[in-house]
C-alpha cells in the first residue's frame, strides 16, 4: 500500500468517524434532549360583561390600548338607573315615617290604663311597629341594590392589561352578563410547551428553561407543572358508556405530546408578548 493509499484511506476513515460522531450527536439532541419547537405563549384572558344593561354612552377606550386596573372601560346610560334610586330613597323616607308613626302609636297605647286599651290592642300595635321596622329595613336593602346598580354602570378594567379586539361602540346596547370586549392580563404571561413523552423524564418541575420566539427575543423561564393528563383519542366511549376499541392498530405509534406549563422570569426591554404566538422551549440541565 502506497503512502498515498494509506492517507487517503485514513482520511476516510477519518471522515466518516466524524459522520457518525456528529450523527450520534444530532439524533441525541433532537431524539432525547428536552426541548420542543412546539411552543405557545399564553395569558388570562378576562372577558368583561357589564353588570348592567343599557345603551353605551361612553367608551374611552381604543383596540390594543393598555389600561391599568380601575380604568373607566364602557359607561353604561346611568338615567334610568339614577331615577330608581330616586324612588328608593322615596321609598325609604316613606317607610321610615311610616315606622315612626307606628313606634309613637305603640308606645302611646302602652302609656294608657288596661281599662282604657285592650291587651290585644297594646300587642297589634307593637306587632304593627314590628312589621313597619322590617319594611324600612326593606326599603334600605333596596336602596343599597338601587345605588349598586347605579355604579356597575360604570364598567371598569379588573387587572392591568391590554383591551383587545374590541368590537363595541359608543350607541350599542349591552346586556347584563353577555360579555362586550376582553383584557389580556399583562401580569399573567406564561408559556406552554408541547413535549414529546419520550422527553418528559428529563423535564423536571423547577428547572430552568429558555424560550425562544419566532420574533427573535429570548426569555428566561422556569418549569412550573406538568400535565397530568390528555384526550386519549384511539379510546373513546360509546353512547352506552362503554370503551369504544378500534379493531385497527396502526403499527407506526407517534409519541403523543404532553403540555408543559413554563413561568417566564424575565422578559427583555423591546420584546413584545402576545398570547397565542409561538415559541421554541429548551430545558437546560
Amino acid at each position: 500500500m502506497t503512502i498515498r493509499n494509506l492517507i487517503g484511506f485514513v482520511a476516510t476513515a477519518v471522515i466518516f468517524i466524524i459522520a457518525i460522531l456528529i450523527g450520534r450527536a444530532l439524533w441525541v439532541h433532537y431524539m432525547d434532549e428536552p426541548w420542543t419547537r412546539d411552543g405557545r405563549v399564553r395569558a388570562e384572558v378576562v372577558n368583561i360583561a357589564p353588570d348592567v344593561s343599557g345603551a353605551v354612552v361612553e367608551m374611552p377606550v381604543h383596540d390594543n390600548q393598555l389600561v391599568k386596573k380601575g380604568d373607566l372601560l364602557m359607561q353604561i346610560d346611568p338615567s334610568h338607573y339614577q331615577i330608581a334610586v330616586e324612588q328608593a330613597e322615596a321609598a325609604v323616607a316613606a317607610q321610615k315615617a311610616n315606622l315612626q308613626m307606628k313606634r309613637d302609636d305603640a308606645k302611646r297605647r302602652a302609656d294608657m290604663d288596661s281599662l282604657v286599651v285592650s291587651r290585644e290592642s297594646r300587642e297589634n300595635a307593637t306587632s304593627f311597629a314590628s312589621a313597619a321596622e322590617a319594611s324600612y329595613q326593606q326599603a334600605l336593602a333596596a336602596l343599597d341594590a338601587a345605588k349598586l346598580n347605579l355604579s356597575r354602570t360604570r364598567v371598569v378594567a379588573p387587572v392591568d392589561g391590554y383591551v383587545t379586539n374590541l368590537n363595541v361602540y359608543r350607541g350599542d346596547y349591552a346586556i347584563a352578563g353577555t360579555a362586550k370586549l376582553a383584557v389580556v392580563d399583562s401580569h399573567s404571561f406564561w408559556v406552554y410547551g408541547y413535549f414529546e413523552e419520550t422527553k418528559l423524564p428529563r423535564v423536571q418541575v423547577g428547572k430552568k428553561a429558555e424560550i425562544r420566539l419566532m420574533s427573535g427575543g429570548v426569555l428566561q423561564g422556569t418549569v412550573e407543572s406538568v400535565s397530568r393528563g390528555i384526550y386519549d383519542r384511539d379510546n373513546p366511549e360509546s353512547k352506552e358508556l362503554l370503551a369504544d376499541v378500534n379493531p385497527t392498530f396502526n403499527w407506526v405509534r407517534l409519541a403523543q405530546r404532553v403540555p408543559v406549563r413554563v413561568r417566564i422570569d424575565s422578559v427583555p426591554d423591546g420584546v413584545t408578548l402576545s398570547a397565542g404566538t409561538t415559541c421554541t422551549v429548551v430545558v437546560k440541565g
